[in-house]
C-alpha cells in the first residue's frame, strides 16, 4: 500500500506522494510514486501511482516508450490533460487484463492500480484527475480540491479542515506532509521518503518547489513533534464536559 494526494490551488498544484512499497518483518522496500514529464514552455504533467507496482511501472514505462517513439499518441502530443488521463485508463486496464489472464480468478493478489494526474497544457488551465482501476477518472472540485490515493482515510481529515483553493502555497505543502506523516503513524506500509512538489500556474516547468524527505530529515521530526504537541495542546484546550453536566443538573 501507499498514500499519495495532489491539491488543486489557485496558485498552482501540490503533489506529495510516500515511497513505502513493502513493510514486512525482515524487509522494507521503496520505490518512487512520483513521474514527472515536461516539455519546458509547453506542458509540465506529474503522475503518482499506488496500486499494484507491476501494472503501475507498466503504464508508466509505456508513456515513456510512447515518447520516445514519437507514436501518433503521446503525452507531448495530447491537445488535453484529460486526453492524457483517459489513456492512463486505457493502458492501466490493459495491463490488468494481461495478469488477470495469466493468474486467472484465482491468482491471490490484484492487480488493480490508481493515479492521480495534475498539470498543465499551454494554452489550458491547470487540472487535477484521479484515474480509478476500472479506468474511468474524476476531477477535483472548489469544494474538495484535493484528490488521493492509496491509504486514504487517516490523512483526510486534516485536508478538510484546511485546504481550500485560496489556501497558501506553503501551508498546503505542509498540510499534504502532515496528512502523510499521520497516516505513516497509523500504517506501517506507508513510510518515506516523502516526496512534495509545488508546480505554479502557468509557469510550464517542471516544478517550482521540490523536496524529499528521508526518515531521519530534521525537517520531518520537527513537523512530527510540533503536530504531536499541538494537537495534544488543542485537545487539553477543549470545553469541558463538565459543563454539559452542570447544565443538566
Amino acid at each position: 500500500m501507499t498514500y499519495c494526494l495532489a491539491i488543486a490551488l489557485d496558485e498552482g498544484l501540490v503533489f506529495c506522494s510516500d515511497s513505502r512499497t513493502n513493510a514486512g518483518p525482515d524487509r522494507v522496500s521503496t520505490y518512487s510514486k512520483m513521474h514527472r514529464f515536461c516539455v519546458p514552455h509547453d506542458r509540465s504533467l506529474v503522475i503518482l501511482t499506488a496500486g499494484n507496482l507491476a501494472t503501475s511501472q507498466a503504464v508508466i514505462a509505456q508513456l515513456q516508450r510512447d515518447i520516445e517513439e514519437d507514436n501518433d499518441f503521446n503525452i507531448f502530443k495530447a491537445r488535453y490533460v484529460s486526453d492524457v488521463a483517459d489513456y492512463l485508463g486505457e493502458l492501466s486496464l490493459a495491463e490488468q487484463a494481461k495478469y488477470a489472464k495469466k493468474g486467472g480468478p484465482n491468482a491471490g493478489f490484484s492487480p488493480s492500480a490508481s493515479f492521480i494526474l495534475g498539470g498543465q497544457i499551454k494554452g489550458q488551465q491547470p487540472e487535477l484527475y484521479m484515474v480509478y482501476p476500472e479506468g474511468n477518472h474524476i476531477t477535483a472540485s472548489d469544494l474538495y480540491p484535493y484528490l488521493q490515493i492509496g491509504e486514504t482515510k487517516y490523512g483526510k481529515p486534516i485536508l478538510d479542515r484546511i485546504i481550500r483553493p485560496h489556501t497558501p502555497v506553503e501551508t498546503a505543502m505542509r498540510c499534504a506532509l502532515v496528512s502523510i506523516d499521520s497516516t505513516m503513524r497509523s500504517n506501517a506500509t506507508v513510510g518515506p521518503p516523502l516526496e512534495c512538489l509545488f508546480y505554479e500556474k502557468d509557469s510550464l516547468q517542471p516544478y517550482n518547489r521540490y523536496i524529499m524527505l528521508e526518515e531521519n530529515h530534521p525537517y520531518l521530526a520537527r513537523l512530527r513533534q510540533s503536530w504531536d504537541d499541538n494537537i495534544r495542546m488543542a485537545f487539553d484546550n477543549l470545553p469541558p464536559l463538565s459543563d454539559v453536566f452542570a447544565a443538566a443538573e
